[in-house]
C-alpha cells in the first residue's frame, strides 16, 4: 500500500511527514546556530514562510518573503522589493532547486546584499542517497520534483557573484525512507556520516560572505615634520640637560 503522505504537493506538506520532517530537524537545528552569531540591522528569509529560520537571530528587523507553503519561490525571488545594499544577511531554505531560474535568486541577493553581508543557502543533494531516490523514483511530488543542485556547482556561481565561502556542512545521512521508525533506526548515519562520508549527507549548507572586489584600508599619510612635533618633549630637554653637564665637566669641547 503506498504511502499518501508521499505526494507532498508543496515543501510544507513534506515537512510534516516523516521524511519530511527528519530533513526539517537538522536544517532548524543549523539555521539556529549559524544565525545566532550574525549581527546587523536587516535580516530577509526567502521562501517557507511557515518555517521561521530567522529565529535565532537577533537583528532589530527580520523579514520574510514568499508563499506559505513554499512551492512559489520562483515569483517572489526574481525581483526583490528592497534597496540595494539593503541586507545584512539573507536565508535561503531549498529556494533555488525550486525556483525556475535561479542564477536570477542569486543576483537578487547579492544585490540586496550589504559589503561583506551574509548569505546561507540549504539544498538536497544529488550526490547522496536522496538524490539517487530522485534519480531512480518518481518525479511526480515534493520534493522530488526539484532541481537538485551539485554542491560545487553552487560554489561556482557564488565565486561568480563574488562570494566568499565562510562555511557549511551536510547533513541527514540516513536513506530517505518514509517511516520515522526506520529513519529512527539508521540514526547511527549521521555520526558516521560526517566522519567517514561527510559529502554524502542528503542536505548541505552553505555559507558566504559577499566581498566587493577593489576594497582596501585607507591608512594615513604620516608628514614628517608634523611628527617630529609631535615628539615627546622630554628626551629633547634631557638632550639639552646632558649637553650642558658634560661642558660644565670640561669633557665636552665645541
Amino acid at each position: 500500500m503506498s504511502d499518501c503522505k508521499s505526494t507532498a504537493r508543496n515543501l510544507s506538506e513534506w515537512f510534516a511527514t516523516p521524511q519530511g520532517n527528519y530533513v526539517l530537524a537538522h536544517e532548524q537545528k543549523y539555521f539556529d546556530h549559524a544565525v545566532s552569531d550574525i549581527f546587523g540591522y536587516n535580516a530577509l528569509q526567502l521562501g517557507l514562510k511557515g518555517h521561521d529560520f530567522l529565529r535565532g537571530n537577533r537583528m532589530p528587523l527580520r523579514f520574510s518573503a514568499g508563499n506559505q507553503h513554499g512551492n512559489e519561490v520562483r515569483l517572489i525571488c526574481t525581483e526583490l522589493p528592497f534597496d540595494s545594499d539593503s541586507m545584512d544577511l539573507v536565508v535561503l531554505p531549498h529556494v533555488l532547486e525550486f525556483s525556475e531560474s535561479p542564477h536570477q535568486v542569486l543576483r537578487e541577493v547579492a544585490r540586496v546584499l550589504r559589503p561583506e553581508g551574509n548569505l546561507i543557502i540549504s539544498g538536497l543533494n544529488p550526490r547522496s542517497l536522496w538524490g539517487l531516490r530522485r534519480t531512480l523514483g518518481n518525479k511526480q511530488s515534493y520534493p522530488w520534483n526539484g532541481n537538485f543542485i551539485a554542491l560545487p556547482r553552487l560554489k561556482d556561481w557564488l565565486a561568480l557573484l563574488s562570494f566568499e565561502m565562510a562555511g557549511g556542512r551536510f547533513a541527514a545521512y540516513a536513506p530517505p525512507f518514509q517511516q520515522a521508525k526506520w529513519l529512527e533506526r539508521f540514526s547511527f548515519m549521521e555520526a558516521a556520516g560526517d566522519r567517514w562520508w561527510a559529502v554524502s549527507g542528503g542536505v548541505y549548507f552553505v555559507h558566504a560572505v559577499k566581498r566587493v572586489h577593489g576594497m582596501r584600508l585607507i591608512k594615513p599619510q604620516w608628514n614628517e615634520g608634523l611628527v617630529s612635533k609631535l615628539l615627546p618633549v622630554r628626551p629633547r630637554i634631557n638632550n639639552r640637560l646632558n649637553h650642558r653637564i658634560t661642558l660644565r665637566n670640561g669633557t665636552e669641547h665645541r
